[in-house]
């Protein structure tokens, strides 16, 4: 089929019915991007757990350090470390304002399993960030 120049797209667009622009500052963040954010918050986490383990192996401390690491800075910063280097930040529903210790600690804890930040949405949002509301966009 060939379609027009001046004929739109019938495809959604990803973070529309979030009310999110489909690229740019406020649009979601990529698979891609999202993954090597939790990537960079994981090896950092098992680094400084490392650090106060060493010569042993950090083992389930790193997760303890992920869930502090990820809770304290989406509250104080609205992003974490990964999210930062990457140039992705949390969105929620209350703009211009902190990030409510209960969402970051429900979708910390869901982050954590793995699993519900694999299964998406037609946004490509996480389980974890339906739940709590919220979407990795970028910054």
């Amino acid at each position: 089929m060939v379609r027009s120049v001046d004929q739109p797209s019938q495809a959604p667009v990803r973070g529309a019915s979030l009310g999110l622009p489909a690229e740019g500052p406020g649009s979601l963040a990529s698979f891609s991007d999202r993954a090597a954010g939790y990537a960079v918050d994981a090896v950092a986490s098992a680094l400084i757990a490392w650090a106060f383990t060493a010569p042993y192996g950090p083992g389930n401390w790193s997760l303890v350090v992920f869930g502090a690491l990820t809770v304290g800075t989406l509250v104080v910063f609205g992003q974490t470390p990964g999210h930062r280097l990457l140039g992705l930040r949390l969105a929620h529903p209350t703009p211009q304002s902190r990030l409510a210790p209960w969402r970051a600690l429900v979708r910390t804890a869901l982050l954590m399993l793995l699993v519900p930040a694999l299964i998406t949405d037609g946004d490509g949002r996480g389980l974890h960030d339906r739940v709590t509301r919220t979407a990795v966009v970028n910054a």
